[in-house]
């Protein structure tokens, strides 16, 4: 299944003598993406830098190596970026040297990435996230109705590519991926000593979706420093295995400034990290299911659309509470998502008054697709 979206970018951005950049989880689909894009391409060179004689090939590259090496592509992609040392500089090489040539760079993780191409490319590249499978890519694939039944699986087994694809076998895909895959970008890190302490703070997390989370408490809980905690954090967000949320603050002294909550990019991956994949009518947390889902597929879609606005939860030192909110152009949306159709949702007066032109909406089971096509 394959990404037509971002597909269809990547077409209207090639030959204008800059890189691509895709990044994104491991097995989020970003090489079957891209083999695709260039499929009927007739000079494509793909370099795989997990392949040691590639990297070493890459590393050593020169000026006068160029033309020898790729002067007859049309398309040059370079896939694990991130494995190679000077990727940057290099790359940078080509582009400046070898116009005609698209260039293409995947990467795993964009932390590592990151720190090595930024600089060098400036000018030089678009750069673009893949996520698990959007509800807009599902939809398109299987149909509106077929989508909407699915919503409770959704919830439980995520949108991984390979979960879609293994129906029945959803555990076992979701049990390989959180053991071979997402960490294997942090593990292989290397100041993370301890890993167990790293999987106890995913575990930690996954229990606080939609809560506010203390890093002095997840210190305490996990048994590592606080900085510790900060620096794990900011490394599971590199690879896209969650993302935070801060919190609104415009008008009112009561309201939260500095408190961030976590949530996850798959539901699935939530769940295989506490090991409750029970159906979501069986579960006592479906109201964080809900939530964890609605707010990831809602940035999904904004990253997808290019939809450049700024995302927070909203909360005062009373416990008064948005579940979520963006703001864009001087305007106000504030989201808050019901899993029961049935029970109204209390919008604070507080906000209101707050924030009299803010536009306030219910998400529940029912409406949820009019907001994430």
């Amino acid at each position: 299944m394959i990404n037509r979206q971002l597909e269809d970018k990547f077409k209207s951005l090639m030959n204008k003598g800059k890189a691509i950049v895709l990044i994104g989880a491991r097995q989020t689909g970003k090489t079957t993406l891209l083999r695709e894009l260039v499929k009927s391409g007739k000079n494509v060179q793909w370099l795989d830098a997990d392949d040691i004689s590639v990297r070493n090939m890459i590393e050593e590259l020169t000026i006068a190596k160029l033309q020898p090496l790729f002067g007859q592509n049309d398309i040059v992609v370079v896939d694990e970026a991130q494995r190679i040392e000077n990727i940057g500089l290099q790359m940078k090489l080509i582009t400046d040297h070898l116009p005609q040539i698209q260039l293409m760079i995947i990467g795993s993780s964009a932390f590592e990435l990151a720190n090595k191409i930024n600089e060098p490319l400036t000018g030089r590249k678009w750069e673009y996230q893949l996520f698990p499978l959007s509800f807009g890519e599902l939809q398109k694939h299987f149909g509106m109705w077929k989508e909407i039944s699915s919503l409770p699986l959704r919830l439980v087994y995520g949108s991984y590519p390979d979960v879609i694809n293994n129906v029945g076998n959803e555990r076992l895909v979701l049990s390989q991926l959180t053991d071979s895959y997402l960490y294997k970008d942090i593990l292989e890190w290397e100041r993370i000593k301890h890993p167990d302490k790293l999987v106890k703070l995913l575990q930690a997390l996954a229990y606080q979706v939609g809560s506010e989370v203390s890093y002095s408490e997840l210190a305490v809980t996990v048994g590592i420093d606080k900085a510790t905690v900060d620096k794990y954090i900011n490394l599971l967000e590199q690879i896209q295995i969650i993302f935070r949320l801060g919190s609104f603050s415009r008008n009112l002294r009561n309201e939260l400034k500095m408190s961030k909550k976590i949530y996850f990019y798959d539901n699935g991956i939530r769940n295989a990290l506490i090991g409750n994949f029970n159906d979501i009518s069986m579960r006592d947390d479906q109201g964080k299911l809900w939530e964890n889902y609605m707010i990831s597929e809602i940035r999904k879609k904004n990253v997808y659309t290019d939809n450049y606005c700024q995302s927070y939860f909203w909360r005062t030192t009373q416990q008064q509470e948005i579940d979520y909110i963006e703001e864009k152009d001087g305007k106000i949306t504030a989201y808050e998502f019901k899993w029961n159709p049935k029970k109204k949702a209390k919008i604070s007066r507080t906000f209101t008054s707050a924030y009299p032109n803010s536009e306030i909406i219910t998400i529940t089971p029912e409406n949820y697709y009019e907001y994430l096509l």
